[in-house]
């Protein structure tokens, strides 16, 4: 029981008159998009001189066609192809090495065993 009475009683805030003073609210969907600027069109962007846009879920060239220059796209598939043969190349190496260290790994075990035999050949012998 407090000995002063409560000191904390907050007063009620009123009631808000209008959630919003803008009259756009009254207005009706086509001229609030114009006002707003809500009608955005197709996205577009610019990648390497060349001007894309997005349509039907894909990104699609405005100038017609996004090959570029022909040249450059048969070098890279030649290079593609290149880098291709050489990873192929460079995994049968990997492979090869790894039978190699595994017969020399085999190989020494059994040189390793062959030498304990000998070892306690001899021993039984003295």
């Amino acid at each position: 029981m407090p000995l002063f009475g409560n000191s904390f009683s907050p007063k009620k805030t009123p009631p808000r008159k209008w959630a919003s003073l803008s009259n756009l609210h009254l207005l009706d969907r086509s001229t609030r998009e114009v006002e707003l600027g809500l009608e955005y069109g197709t996205p577009t962007m610019n990648l390497a001189g060349q001007s894309l846009k997005f349509e039907n879920g894909h990104w699609v060239s405005e100038s017609g066609s996004f090959l570029g220059d022909r040249r450059e796209l048969q070098r890279l598939r030649k290079r593609n192809q290149q880098l291709e043969e050489e990873n192929n190349l460079l995994r049968l190496k990997v492979d090869v090495l790894l039978d190699m260290l595994s017969e020399t790994t085999a190989e020494s075990h059994l040189m390793e065993k062959e030498l304990e035999e000998l070892k306690q050949h001899s021993r039984k012998k003295k």
